[in-house]
């Protein structure tokens, strides 16, 4: 039996480097990034991932990003981590994905403002393409962790708020039609199931309704 299109699909990876060699004043080193660019992509592909494209950290990251919709982002810098992770997750706000960095920074302060951007691993000099397949699944079983705890909460906030809508509207059915808090919640269950809305939907426009008067 052949497997479907689905099972047989690898997860794609888009890799973000920082050339500092572009940087005014800066002299290119021999190996630079082209020699670690190899080395990530050869780890990658061995550990199963299909590599979309090398991406300069430039103006067109976001729209590229885009395009191309990897699963997950693979970020590789020698050095100018700050600017480099500030530059990923701007172009990442609005689609949010698994991010890798990988750089020689063990600074502490700049590992802090890389995770509280977004990235899910940070590793220091752990270049390897034996390390690679490794530290990708547990950053992706973080981010798929996050964003499970993330929707969680905001279910949360959502029924909260839409408790308190649902309180204050048969407050102010009880006040309008002189009635108790049974029948005015009631009477309003019985309109939502009428008219097919959720209970939160008719208290919403019980709501807006008094406002207009």
């Amino acid at each position: 039996m052949s497997r479907s299109a689905s099972e047989t699909r690898k997860p794609t990876v888009a890799v973000v480097m920082h050339d500092p060699a572009r940087e005014p004043g800066h002299a290119p080193a021999a190996a630079g990034p082209v020699a670690r660019g190899a080395l990530l992509v050869r780890g990658l592909q061995d550990a199963g991932y299909e590599v979309v494209a090398l991406l300069p950290a430039d103006a067109d990251l976001d729209a590229r990003i885009v395009d191309l919709q990897p699963d997950l982002l693979i970020v590789d810098a020698e050095s100018g981590v700050r600017d480099l992770v500030e530059h990923v997750a701007l172009a990442t706000r609005d689609t949010p994905r698994p991010i890798v960095l990988f750089t020689d920074d063990d600074d502490p302060d700049t590992a802090r403002l890389a995770v509280d951007a977004g990235v899910a691993a940070y590793i220091v000099d752990g270049l390897k393409p034996s390390r690679v397949k490794p530290v990708i699944e547990v950053a992706l079983a973080r981010f798929a962790r996050e964003r499970e705890l993330r929707a969680q909460l905001d279910q949360a906030r959502q029924q909260l708020s839409e408790r308190k809508t649902i309180e204050r509207a048969k407050g102010l059915v009880m006040k309008r039609l002189h009635v108790g808090e049974e029948e005015a919640y009631s009477r309003m269950r019985r309109q939502a199931m009428e008219k097919g809305l959720k209970l939160g939907e008719i208290a919403q426009r019980i709501l807006d309704a008094a406002d207009l008067l």
